[in-house]
């Protein structure tokens, strides 16, 4: 093995795990609000005499910070193609840290009043700010630190970051929730957020010794880079950045609704304690993580568009399997359903970096990349949890829900059927596109 070599592979495990503690971080933050938004703020953020409302208005603080997303894909994209993904990703990286810390520290509404939830959602919508532009950086920083058979293993691999942030943050609330209920709304509910100080630090050092990506440093390199990337975005690639959007809404929904609402559904659909569906949750979320780099590796040799698509056509039917088993009660099949449901929900998700990253031309593929995928996350991930308590309100049962969950795999399958890869090489690197649609399959 030669030395530049060595070197090249030594910057990709680099990349890799950069990306992946920056994925953990934001996930468990993001993961960490939606759990406190379940369970906790309706009490000390948004009280109110009816339980279902206070928890309505919580689950909508949870959506708010999809507001400000397109916002920091926007700023964030932009910089990620003119300075390049490095720089960017560290301060992406310690916005959203710092707003999670910012949030632990928060005084409740007994203490000072409306404040309290302003200052609450001023906080998620920074979140909001600085995650628009860190998943999307994340991706192209590992993806682009790949050899191209080797997109779909390694991009996964950032992707078991979300099920890792998820799995801490679960397991932070979970002992928080061990607590007496008068010390967990006191102070408990408090460490979780605080315990991100500890993650941040570890992905700022990582971030700080990484090289900047051999396809930016390319565009850099041929004085490529261009002026207003958005404005190129905007002329040449529209269509992409739709499909994009429409793309992710089926994982999005899934994943929001598995590990967000699925805790209030314990809680007003189950009648179940406030830890008993975590329960469930928790050791589930083992067959995300290794079924990512499993699918993420098969897609290298099956095509990443491929996987992507069987596993939405999986999506449209695991819904209703899911619900049907969590209505048992029954310990066993609640974790059978929810294990059934992340199979598929793994296939679709572990080509999401390879797909979407390589659907963009490198001099404007941060901002592409950014912009359709916090749209498409704003269409999912952000009204999911408020849509599927509107309907467990108005219907009493399941079913409607199951039926949203079809819907939105139903929209993504159809999007990915005209989402196509470029197959000439230099286009992926640099040179803008004419038109959008001169592709084919990968």
């Amino acid at each position: 093995m030669t030395a530049l070599t060595r070197t090249a592979r030594h910057q990709r495990t680099r990349a890799v795990f950069a990306s992946w503690i920056g994925t953990t971080i934001e996930y468990y933050d993001f993961s960490c609000y939606g759990l406190g938004a379940s369970l906790i703020f309706a009490k000390i953020f948004f009280p109110s005499a009816n339980p279902t409302t206070g928890t309505l208005l919580s689950l909508s603080s949870f959506g708010v910070a999809y507001v400000a997303r397109p916002l920091g894909a926007l700023v964030f994209g932009h910089f990620g193609d003119r300075m390049g993904r490095r720089r960017t990703l560290i301060f992406t990286l310690l916005l959203m840290g710092v707003s999670t810390i910012a949030i632990g520290a928060l005084p409740t509404y007994s203490q000072i009043g409306l404040a309290a939830p302003v200052l609450l959602v001023v906080a998620r919508l920074l979140q909001g700010f600085a995650v628009g532009g860190e998943y999307g950086g994340a991706i192209l920083m590992t993806v682009e630190h790949s050899a191209d058979n080797k997109r779909g293993l390694f991009g996964s691999l950032v992707n078991t970051g979300t099920t890792a942030g998820l799995v801490l943050a679960n397991l932070a609330f979970l002992l928080a929730l061990r607590l007496p209920d008068e010390q967990l709304l006191s102070w408990g509910w408090r460490i979780p957020f605080l315990l991100s100080t500890l993650l941040v630090v570890i992905g700022l050092i990582a971030r700080t010794v990484l090289e900047e990506t051999p396809d930016f440093a390319e565009v850099k390199q041929r004085d490529a880079v261009r002026e207003f990337p958005i404005v190129d975005v905007a002329r040449n690639h529209l269509g992409t950045v739709s499909l994009v959007a429409l793309g992710i809404i089926a994982s999005g929904s899934t994943f929001t609704l598995t590990t967000v609402f699925s805790l209030t559904y314990g809680k007003l659909g189950l009648g179940l304690g406030g830890s008993a569906m975590l329960d469930v949750l928790l050791p589930a979320t083992v067959v995300v993580l290794v079924a990512l780099p499993l699918f993420g590796r098969l897609a290298d040799r099956v095509g990443v568009r491929a996987l992507f698509l069987g596993g939405l056509v999986s999506l449209i039917v695991l819904p209703f399997v899911w619900f049907a088993l969590l209505d048992t009660r029954q310990y066993g099949l609640m974790l059978l359903g929810f294990a059934l449901l992340f199979v598929g929900y793994a296939a679709n998700y572990a080509v999401v970096p390879a797909y979407f990253a390589q659907v963009f031309p490198s001099g404007v593929r941060f901002t592409g990349l950014s912009v359709g995928f916090t749209i498409g996350l704003i269409a999912s991930n952000a009204i999911a949890p408020a849509v599927a308590t509107s309907l467990l309100e108005a219907s009493g049962g399941w079913e409607a829900i199951a039926a949203y969950m079809a819907s939105t795999a139903v929209i993504s399958l159809v999007a990915g059927i005209f989402l196509r890869i470029p197959t000439t090489g230099s286009e992926r690197v640099a040179a803008p596109r004419l038109v959008d649609d001169s592709v084919t399959d990968n």
